[in-house]
């Protein structure tokens, strides 16, 4: 069990940090202070024990990363109960779902995501608030509840609790032991099966302590939040430990494309910045590769010391783009392309690649940029997770990882079944990832075994692995490997934005993937030959970490 406990560490926070700034909204150009905060939180509470909301009951929660949606998280947990966020890129029927299954008492959420689902098919839903601005207006309450009533004496009832103004002394948390539910959070993996992942105060705990121990950030420092805080990665590091910390959070509030960071970034320059891959590709991809191909460029990168100068103008670029304060970008949530991160290794830029899954409220491994092992995600948490490959020889021959720790998951929610799949006999927590590690037990991800195919003899063909070289191959976004008739298919999206600044006709497509085939196929094992590209017209489906959902093309 981590020592210190989950609720008391905001308790802690709140009073230490009382004039500092905590959360802003970048689209609202409003900010609250931890002060202001305290106060909204202790108006849900209000809210709660009205609604005569029990200990350990749970509490939904959908919509847009916004200063609301961050209040109603901390108050629900600083209550007593147990927080279900959702996605809200989820659709109506599987958001109604997960309410009903995870057995909701209340809903908070936009008031668009609320005219879009049906109330005759959340009978357990007692009632619904917004969570567009700060007033929580009530959008719905059950016949016979005077949830609404509530609503609108909130600031009465507020002012007779606390008559000479809220202070830090006020601040007096529910007693919820580590050893407690206090989240459970519906996965939207590349499987398509979603499971309520059952974490406890201790599993948050340990995500949030061991990022004080690695000193990701300081009182006051700034971070921005553009990944989805339904989601563990984002939620965890960019939220939960941020506002334990005393940092201030900057929330995006809209999709992080490049031109927006760009400019949020300039503006806020934060001292952290926690990415998917994805973001960091299309950096590269876009504004460092058509560079670095002209045949000049390449011509002097052969030359060491021009080729340092050129490597060192492209780091402080980047740098700059990305806001110019920060001591390291963290890649999380899937996997990095491997001639990216060789490309940002080479350049010396501060990154690291980490490794975790919403079972582990997320973070499994971890290193600092100064450590990073080029193709690794890091050393397994220290004191707090242990890691094993499901191999005779696991430093050199590839087996599933499997962990346990303080991070690992209290099981799914209502479902014995897959619980005990997720798990080993002796307990350890399988990952359905495959790798290798070393004798610092630094993991190296070679796949997914769910996605692995077997070559014609038998051979361990990565999917994935192909991939990444395919999608750096000429006019290509995004690709699949898929296995048809025995024989390995790739899908993949063009790159039309590209084509069209090039002036590339869309009519040669056939002849240039065609041509990437026969490229891709000589960087390959005769047993992984791509028996042909067939051109995909929209880009792939994908889960909130941008990973693509592999199983809706598997036929």
């Amino acid at each position: 069990m981590i020592d210190k406990n989950l609720i008391e560490l905001y308790e802690n926070s709140f009073k230490y940090n009382w004039d500092l700034k905590g959360l802003s909204d970048y689209s609202e150009k409003t900010t609250l202070y931890y002060k202001d905060l305290a106060r909204e939180i202790a108006r849900i509470h209000i809210l709660l024990n009205e609604a005569q909301v029990q200990k350990g009951d749970k509490i939904a929660l959908i919509g847009k990363n916004n200063i609301p949606w961050c209040i109603v998280y901390l108050a629900v947990i600083t209550y007593g109960g147990v927080i279900v966020p959702i996605l809200q890129d989820f659709h109506a029927d599987s958001i109604q779902h997960i309410i009903n299954h995870s057995e909701s008492k209340l809903l908070f959420t936009s008031t668009s995501i609320w005219e879009s689902l049906d109330e005759d098919h959340l009978p357990e839903i007692r009632g619904a608030f917004s969570v567009n601005d700060l007033q929580l207006t009530s959008l719905y309450e059950k016949k016979g509840e005077k949830l609404s009533l509530i609503i609108d004496s909130l600031d009465d009832k507020m002012n007779k609790k606390y008559p000479n103004g809220f202070s830090p002394e006020d601040i007096k948390y529910t007693k919820v032991d580590n050893s407690e539910l206090v989240l459970i959070n519906y996965t939207s993996g590349t499987t398509g099966f979603s499971k309520g992942v059952m974490l406890s105060a201790n599993n948050l705990a340990g995500n949030v302590t061991h990022a004080h121990y690695l000193q990701l950030l300081f009182r006051g420092q700034n971070i921005v939040s553009f990944l989805p805080l339904a989601h563990a990665y984002g939620c965890a590091f960019e939220f939960l430990y941020s506002l334990t910390e005393g940092s201030h959070t900057t929330l995006l509030g809209k999709a992080p494309s490049p031109k927006i960071l760009a400019e949020a970034f300039a503006e806020i320059k934060p001292n952290l910045i926690i990415s998917v891959p994805l973001v960091i590709e299309k950096i590269y991809k876009k504004a460092i590769l058509p560079k670095i191909e002209k045949p000049a460029i390449k011509m002097a990168l052969k030359i060491p010391i021009v080729r340092d100068q050129i490597y060192a103008k492209i780091r402080k670029g980047m740098m700059e783009a990305l806001g110019g304060s920060f001591h390291e970008v963290i890649i999380g949530g899937a996997a990095l392309n491997r001639e990216v991160e060789a490309f940002l290794y080479k350049i010396k830029f501060p990154f690291t690649v980490g490794y975790g899954m919403t079972e582990c409220a997320p973070l499994i491994s971890y290193d600092h940029n100064y450590d990073f092992v080029p193709t690794s995600c890091g050393k397994i948490l220290d004191n707090i997770m242990e890691v094993r490959i499901d191999s005779e020889d696991p430093y050199n021959t590839v087996g599933e990882i499997q962990v346990r720790g303080e991070n690992v998951m209290m099981g799914y929610y209502k479902n014995e079944e897959a619980t005990k799949a997720a798990f080993t006999e002796d307990g350890w927590l399988r990952t359905g990832d495959l790798g290798t590690i070393d004798v610092n037990n630094r993991i190296f991800i070679r796949g997914r075994s769910k996605t692995m195919l077997l070559g014609p003899s038998g051979q361990n063909i990565f999917p994935e692995e192909i991939e990444a070289r395919l999608n750096n191959l000429p006019f290509v976004l995004e690709s699949l490997i898929v296995e048809r008739n025995g024989k390995l298919v790739a899908l993949a999206h063009p790159d039309y934005e590209t084509m069209d600044a090039a002036h590339v006709d869309h009519d040669m497509l056939p002849a240039i993937m065609e041509q990437n085939r026969q490229n891709l196929n000589k960087m390959l094992a005769s047993y992984e030959n791509i028996a042909s590209i067939q051109i995909y017209p929209s880009e792939f489906e994908k889960t909130p970490k941008k990973s693509i959902k592999r199983y809706l093309y598997d036929n």
